[in-house]
C-alpha cells in the first residue's frame, strides 16, 4: 500500500467514525429542556375548572395554597404535552366532576342543557296564549264587551244583603 492510500483510509475511516458519532447520539434531557408554559396557557386551562376547596371559585382566581398546586401541576402536564381535555379529564377522575365548570354532557347531567331551553319555549307558549286570550276578550270592534255593561253589584246577588237592605228600609 501507498503512503496516499494509507492516508486516504485513515482520513475515512476517521470521517466515517465521526459521522457515526454524530448521528448516532441523543440530546440528554437536560439539554433539551421542555418548553415551561406560560401563565395565559395555565389559566386557559384553569378556567374550565372549580376550586377543590372553595365553593363556586375558579381556579385561576383561588388564592388558597391547594388551587396554587393545581396550577403548579397544570403547567407540569401541559409541559408533557397532555391536551385541556386529557388535563380536564384527569382531575376529573380523581376529585369528580364537581371540579368542572362545565358538567359532562353525559347521563342525567343532560338536564342542565336540556331545561334552559325548555324553560324558554314553555315562558314563549305561555306569552303567546296569554296575547290570544287578551285579544278574544276585547273582541272586534262595535261589539259589545264586559267594559260596555253596567257594573253589577254585589248587593243585587247576595240574597243576604238584600234582606239586610230590606230590613233597613223597614226601619226608617
Amino acid at each position: 500500500m501507498t503512503r496516499k492510500h494509507t492516508t486516504f483510509l485513515i482520513v475515512s475511516l476517521m470521517l466515517a467514525g465521526m459521522s457515526l458519532l454524530f448521528f448516532s447520539t441523543r440530546p440528554v434531557a437536560a439539554q433539551d429542556p421542555k418548553p415551561t408554559p406560560s401563565d395565559d396557557e395555565v389559566n386557559r386551562v384553569a378556567k374550565q375548572m372549580y376550586c377543590p376547596v372553595c365553593e363556586n371559585i375558579p381556579l385561576d382566581v383561588c388564592p388558597t395554597q391547594a388551587c396554587q398546586e393545581w396550577r403548579d401541576l397544570i403547567r407540569l402536564k401541559l409541559s408533557d404535552g397532555w391536551s385541556d381535555q386529557q388535563i380536564k379529564q384527569y382531575f376529573a377522575q380523581q376529585y369528580g366532576d364537581r371540579v368542572l365548570a362545565e358538567p359532562p354532557k353525559t347521563g342525567l347531567n343532560w338536564i342542565v342543557y336540556i331545561l334552559p331551553w325548555v324553560a324558554i319555549a314553555g315562558g314563549a307558549v305561555i306569552v303567546w296564549r296569554v296575547l290570544a286570550s287578551m285579544r278574544r276578550r276585547a273582541g272586534t270592534p262595535g261589539e259589545p264587551t264586559e267594559a260596555t255593561e253596567p257594573p253589577s253589584t254585589e248587593v243585587e246577588k247576595d240574597p243576604y244583603m238584600a234582606r239586610l237592605e230590606e230590613e233597613l228600609k223597614k226601619k226608617d
